[in-house]
């Protein structure tokens, strides 16, 4: 660890592709492919934004919000590179 943080660590990072599996019945999850665009609130809780892939058929392109609690696992397809990385962790988030 370096100044508290390891530099392993694995960050999510905008513009790298993951599928999330979050609750949406009890015996099916909610699958969703896609791009990380980014967070959002969603009143006191946050929400992990994804735009959909071609696995959606007719949804590609558009945005699901995904609350963060609802999220049961989550597979980094392709990540982008490490100096992409590093720009959109600098980049913070931020609520008001």
């Amino acid at each position: 660890m370096v100044d508290g943080k390891d530099k392993n660590a694995i960050v999510l990072s905008i513009g790298s592709r993951y599928r999330v599996k979050s609750l949406e019945a009890r015996d099916k999850p909610l699958v969703t492919s896609g791009t990380f665009v980014g967070y959002t609130a969603i009143g006191h809780d946050e929400g992990m934004c994804i735009e959909l892939d071609s696995t959606h058929e007719d949804k590609v392109g558009k945005i699901r919000v995904i609350p963060t609690h609802a999220i049961v696992s989550l597979d980094i397809v392709e990540a982008v590179d490490k100096e992409e990385k590093k720009k959109a962790a600098d980049a913070g988030t931020m609520f008001g």
